[in-house]
């Protein structure tokens, strides 16, 4: 709802340049700041459907044609009824019609890049059926479309199809690198996230020149429109200083360094194998050192996060904000799950047997350069080759990503439906095609794939239903109707998001976590399900100008995993006082004498700070 609250303020201010301004000088959302959420939270989705909408509407009742339709809903003995609208002039409806609409283009983009990379129409449908038949493992968008992979993915999609093209062709055109560039700036600007992506794509490219794939100056060409897109979004996102002091934008600068020093390294040795392992630890020891000087120097510690999660991971290490992360499924390592689905459909042992060919060709390949033999014949090979070393490396740093990070298979699955397109390549099975027809190999291969696929699809079409949360509503109600407009609010990260969307009450938290001070408030709100004395609590609480606290019993003793707990989670953080009640479950038997329960139900009990 957080996303959403911004698209409804455009909308409903009194003209779309009222409602940008108050998104730039929003005063609820981090009371009792005044920030630029459009900065802060990658608004630009927002923005532009917002504008869409406005002008949409505008045009519609311009030409007196009706653009929703709604009903009263009766709900029954001792709920009110409510109102319900479908058609594109329901902003929510237009908003989510949107997505859904990227997202099916998106479609058409998996098919024309799996038909390019394959050569053939018969791996874009391969592509294409590989995707649906893996549709659970391959999206969220159709549970959460605000989320910002909705908005930021198809851009990417878009962005490896045209690298894949700049890859083939053996001079690269100006267009083609615009093209790139403004891809890489749709792909980043709704997603503070893309950057991570584009680190791997930028690591993956790097090593297909180190392995002797690439030349220097069309990789040169291929960074230089990824360091206009960083400058671009840099400026848009109103010098975002997180941009500047990323991994990503350290390691292109690195990369560049090395593609201009690479002469020196030819000089330092002539070994294939030695040069790579200098070329290598000179791009790793660079980016570190790189991001961590720039960093210091800006004063950012908003992505300190990502460094601590990554050595959770690897370590035994934890702290709240870690534990915060990795308590929650969608950041844990992968489901053993995950890759028995992907073999049920075959889609895992398809792309193993492409990969498997992939890499013996690079093997022949290696071979013949170390023959020696003519230089013309080598020269294409290793041409034909390029794309593939790349998509391969390419997958394996997104397999990378989701074995550490669950949520982020939203990349891997996608790529492997990809991958298993080349398994109609001529570059790779002529010696096969030349046995058997294309098209029956793919057919009777598709067969296979549809019985465990097919029964994928009719579970995802059976996942019907209808939102419904009375408890939040009479929340909401409650406060809408028996507190002050400017009363301040704090509380879970997600009822702090309806709270703003419906109520328009201010609060202090909220789930955009990535932004070091929010991170520090979230933490002194949670205080609330730690053991920490009352007084202590609520003496932090008041300096952040909270009036209400909404807690919620579920959040006290919900327990995802050993360890994970709220109270549990602030042991490791606060041990001094682990061994006493917490303090949660006090408040939940009697909040006095540091708060007054106003309000309460089966869910959400709200506590009144206490001025003394």
């Amino acid at each position: 709802g957080l996303y959403y609250s911004y698209f409804k303020t455009i909308v409903e201010a009194p003209s779309f340049w009222n409602g940008v301004w108050a998104i730039m000088n929003d005063k609820l959302t981090e009371y009792p700041l005044v920030i630029n959420t459009l900065q802060r939270f990658n608004l630009y989705p927002e923005v532009v459907l917002a504008s869409w909408y406005r002008l949409y509407t505008t045009v519609m009742d311009y030409l007196s044609v009706p653009t929703k339709m709604c009903w009263t809903v009766n709900r029954g003995t001792g709920l009110s009824p409510v109102e319900s609208c479908e058609g594109l002039g329901d902003p929510a409806s237009f908003y989510v019609a949107v997505i859904f609409l990227l997202n099916g283009l998106m479609m058409s983009l998996f098919f024309i890049y799996g038909t390019y990379l394959s050569g053939s129409r018969l791996g874009g449908l391969v592509t294409v059926i590989c995707y649906f038949f893996n549709h659970g493992e391959c999206t969220r968008v159709m549970w959460t479309p605000p989320l910002r992979e909705s908005f930021s993915y198809p851009f990417l999609v878009l962005q490896m199809l045209l690298l894949t093209y700049i890859l083939r062709i053996p001079n690269i055109n100006t267009g083609s690198l615009i093209a790139l560039c403004v891809s890489n700036v749709f792909f980043m600007l709704p997603w503070q996230f893309a950057q991570f992506v584009l680190l791997t794509q930028i690591a993956s490219l790097f090593a297909v020149y180190v392995m002797g794939y690439i030349d220097s100056c069309k990789l040169q060409k291929i960074l230089s429109a990824h360091m206009v897109s960083l400058v671009v979004c840099f400026i848009l996102m109103f010098g975002n200083s997180m941009l500047l002091t990323s991994y990503y934008a350290a390691s292109l600068v690195v990369i560049w360094g090395i593609l201009e020093l690479s002469p020196k390294f030819l000089k330092m040795s002539r070994r294939a194998i030695r040069l790579w392992v200098i070329e290598g630890c000179a791009w790793i020891v660079g980016t570190v050192t790189l991001k961590y000087l720039t960093s210091l120097a800006f004063g950012i510690s908003d992505d300190a996060h990502i460094g601590n999660l990554l050595k959770a991971k690897f370590t035994g290490y934890k702290d709240f904000d870690t534990l915060m992360y990795t308590c929650a499924a969608e950041f844990d390592f992968m489901e053993k799950e995950t890759p028995v689905r992907y073999t049920k459909t075959l889609l895992l042992p398809i792309v193993l047997v492409v990969l498997m060919v992939i890499i013996k060709r690079v093997i022949c390949i290696f071979k013949i350069k170390m023959k020696h033999m003519q230089i013309l014949a080598y020269a294409c090979l290793v041409c034909l080759c390029l794309q593939l070393v790349y998509h391969a490396l390419q997958l394996l740093a997104y397999s990378v990503l989701a074995i550490l990070i669950m949520r982020l298979k939203l990349f891997l699955t996608p790529h492997l439906c990809v991958m298993a397109s080349l398994v109609c390549s001529k570059q790779l099975f002529g010696w096969l095609f030349s046995k058997i027809q294309p098209k029956i190999l793919v057919f009777a291969m598709l067969a296979m794939m549809t019985i465990e696929g097919s029964s994928n699809l009719q579970t995802q079409w059976n996942i019907m239903g209808e939102f419904s949360n009375l408890p939040q509503e009479e929340l909401l109600e409650w406060i809408k109707v028996n507190t002050k407009q400017d009363a301040v609010f704090a509380g879970a990260m997600p009822t702090m998001a309806s709270v703003k969307l419906s109520a328009l009450r201010p609060i202090v938290n909220h789930p955009h976590y990535e932004d070091a001070g929010l991170r520090a408030r979230t933490k002194i709100v949670y205080s609330m399900y730690s053991r920490k004395p009352a007084k202590e609590v609520k003496k932090e609480l008041k300096k952040l100008g909270v009036d209400y606290y909404i807690l919620e019993e579920s959040w006290c003793v919900r327990r995802t995993k050993p360890g994970c707990s709220m109270p549990e989670i602030w042991d490791v953080e606060d041990p001094d006082n682990s061994g006493r009640i917490p303090l949660c479950n006090l408040m939940i038997k009697d909040s006095r004498p540091y708060f007054t329960t106003v309000f309460e139900n089966s869910n959400y009990k709200v506590l009144k700070v206490s001025k003394e």
